[in-house]
């Protein structure tokens, strides 16, 4: 807050803890001119600075007769943004912000610095008034110039100003930054949604046909076949539905808060469920499932559906980097009467060293991933799932060698 002490006669007194002048102004009494020496004191609450605040007044006061001047008081408690404008370092400070130039004065000999150089404020005030007598067609009158005034105002007004500048400029980096997310992701999804939707959309067609046979005609497709082919309808729209919810979460931004539905589950049965949907995507490039699911494992209270998703994801990405004829392991290991440890490894071509400990931040892929397809958001919902679940999850790897992502789930007591 600026404390505004307008001009007043030299016989008054200037009050410290007054915001005011003493100056009784009565309405036939024209009002004075503003003086041309405009000064800013900047002070603060400390009990040390009080005294040293009052003392400077007292000095300006004794000043105030050889030449005239308007003092603005501001507490930088309360305006630290104009201290950090006029680039103060210290308190109380006294600075001429006219006429030109602006000077600052600071320190604890300030009342010595203050009479040093008042003969020299004073004669710039003589200075800048004979300029503007000798040109009052280039200047407003005499008294009149509201530059000094305005020059806190103006302040304030430019270091609000930056302050905005500076968000809307981070608002409009975040924007652009979700923009250029969002045409990634709709050219991603536009391209990964069409295998599973053609391969569903094959199946139930396949189904539909055998329907449509001629009367006494025998059907092409036998019980199983239709019953495998309706399972692949299923299992590829669920691949659609995942995709689809990978995105959402990803479009709620790196801190939602996801919604965890806990309850008493057998984590082995929740990983075979999720093997099945991997099947042919293995067969099709014959790579080697190995799995190590004891058949004792405590149970854990956790979200299935959320567990499922992060199993998917780890069993989705080491099936797109293990190549063919490759090897991809999942295992369960009861560690603690407290948690029980999932890894999913593969033997693929790893992760450098520096990026393992960015491998989860939101929408993070490595560099010779650019040119794939995916997402860069699908560890990054692991992460948020398995912290939710009071979990963590790390990653192991070795250049060339592949690697192990192993996450941790609570036992239920």
């Amino acid at each position: 807050m600026v404390n505004y002490f307008h001009p007043i006669e030299k016989d008054n007194s200037v009050h410290p803890t007054s915001g005011t002048s003493d100056t009784d102004s009565s309405p036939e009494q024209p009002a004075n001119p503003a003086p041309l020496l405009q000064l800013l004191l900047f002070v603060d609450k400390r009990l040390s600075s009080r005294e040293k605040t009052r003392h400077i007044r007292k000095s300006l006061q004794d000043l105030k007769a050889e030449c005239d001047f308007e003092l603005q008081v501001i507490d930088v408690g309360e305006q630290p943004d104009l201290a950090e404008h006029f680039k103060l370092v210290a308190t109380p400070s006294l600075v001429k912000i006219h006429p030109e130039p602006r000077q600052t004065l600071a320190g604890s000999n300030l009342i010595a610095q203050l009479e040093h150089w008042w003969p020299r404020w004073k004669r710039s005030v003589e200075e800048y008034s004979i300029e503007q007598q000798s040109a009052p067609e280039l200047a407003p009158a005499l008294g009149d110039d509201p530059k000094p005034i305005y020059s806190v105002a103006c302040a304030i007004e430019l270091v609000q100003l930056a302050d905005e500048v500076f968000r809307l400029k981070q608002e409009k980096e975040h924007l652009q930054e979700q923009l250029q997310f969002k045409d990634r992701i709709i050219a991603m999804l536009a391209h990964d949604l069409r295998n599973p939707l053609t391969a569903a959309s094959l199946a139930l067609e396949t189904l539909e046909s055998s329907q449509k046979v001629k009367e006494g005609q025998k059907s092409r497709l036998t019980p199983t076949l239709a019953a495998h082919l309706m399972k692949q309808a299923r299992r590829q729209i669920r691949v659609v539905d995942r995709m689809i919810t990978d995105i959402l979460e990803a479009a709620r931004g790196t801190n939602a808060q996801f919604h965890i539905e806990a309850k008493k589950i057998e984590l082995g049965a929740i990983c075979q469920d999720a093997i099945l949907q991997f099947e042919d995507k293995f067969q099709a490039k014959s790579l080697n499932l190995a799995t190590d699911i004891p058949t004792d494992l405590p149970l854990i209270y956790a979200d299935p559906d959320r567990i499922k998703q992060v199993i998917v994801n780890l069993l989705d990405n080491a099936s797109k980097y293990t190549p063919e004829q490759g090897t991809v392991n999942l295992s369960i290991l009861h560690r603690t009467a407290y948690k029980v440890q999932v890894s999913i490894c593969n033997s693929g071509p790893g992760i450098p060293q520096e990026d393992c400990a960015s491998i989860f931040e939101d929408s993070f892929r490595l560099q010779r991933d650019k040119s794939k397809d995916g997402y860069g958001i699908g560890l990054s919902l692991c992460q948020g799932i398995i912290r939710a679940h009071y979990g963590q999850i790390w990653v192991d790897s070795v250049p060339d060698r592949g690697s192990c992502f192993h996450f941790t789930l609570p036992i239920q007591k």
